[in-house]
């Protein structure tokens, strides 16, 4: 993509496509969910640009416009049709604007602790800017902090061995994809065309089926609230216990609903 190797993976059967989406960190958090979807379905899934596997980028390229060509990218290079959207965190921002002129190419949205909306109010701009700061930034990029942390079973180490958990740390061992977890905050907090696009998309799949699922004790931001707002129509799902990572916490109850909605 422009120049830049980003990391697919496309397995599973030939059914229905389901195309996983998160931004900020990387796809192997995606691992025991796929596993459970790949028997029917076929599962997509990728690296942001500058993370996990992908190349590294410079520092003008660590941007959401560059996260939301890589959605497109995969969508468009695979030819991917009849796709269930499933997103995460900074995922659902960039894999709804990516999808606003593709949305003929949708079947179903289903949202894992994520958001698709200009940050309002105090608690979203707040901590997108605060984790997005200099100072979160080069403390993350110099110590580690926050791959460790997400390492845990606080984070999507819930039920991951300790091999999986190095992994997981590999895929952000140097610097520069610790940087872009955080550019990538601090850009969605300001990206007015990425967050246009993201409302604009939300608007367009308004008859296709929405289901949100969030962890027990994960809503932090009160996302949930804002779905009911914006698609007062929606199913929504909860992880018992569960926290940001639900498709961590419980792989299988998280495959069961997104089962749940392919058939609705």
């Amino acid at each position: 993509m422009d120049g830049n190797r980003v990391a697919v993976t496309d397995t599973g059967s030939d059914g229905p496509v389901m195309l996983f989406c998160h931004v900020g960190m990387w796809s192997l958090l995606w691992r025991d969910v796929i596993v459970e979807m790949a028997k029917t379905y076929r599962c997509v899934t990728f690296d942001t640009p500058g993370v996990g596997l992908s190349e590294r980028l410079g520092r003008s390229d660590q941007t959401m416009t560059k996260a939301v060509r890589a959605v497109g990218m995969v969508i468009d290079t695979l030819d991917l049709r009849d796709i269930v959207l499933v997103v995460h965190d900074l995922g659902g921002l960039a894999g709804l604007a990516a999808v606003n002129d593709r949305s003929d190419r949708v079947a179903a949205v289903a949202v894992v602790n994520g958001f698709g909306w200009r940050p309002r109010g105090v608690m979203l701009p707040v901590a997108l800017r605060m984790f997005g700061s200099t100072v979160i930034r080069e403390m993350s990029a110099f110590t580690g902090w926050l791959p460790a942390g997400s390492s845990t079973r606080f984070g999507v180490g819930r039920y991951m061995s300790i091999p999986t958990r190095r992994a997981w740390k590999a895929g952000l061992r140097d610097r520069s994809a610790r940087r872009v977890t955080h550019r990538l905050f601090a850009d969605a907090a300001r990206n007015r065309a990425v967050q246009r696009d993201a409302e604009e998309a939300i608007a367009a799949l308004a008859d296709r089926p929405l289901v949100t699922i969030f962890g027990q004790f994960g809503d932090y931001l009160r996302f949930r609230r804002q779905w009911r707002k914006r698609r007062p129509d929606l199913t929504e799902r909860t992880i018992k216990r569960g926290l940001h990572f639900p498709m961590c916490d419980n792989p299988q109850q998280v495959a069961a609903f997104l089962k749940e909605t392919i058939n609705m």
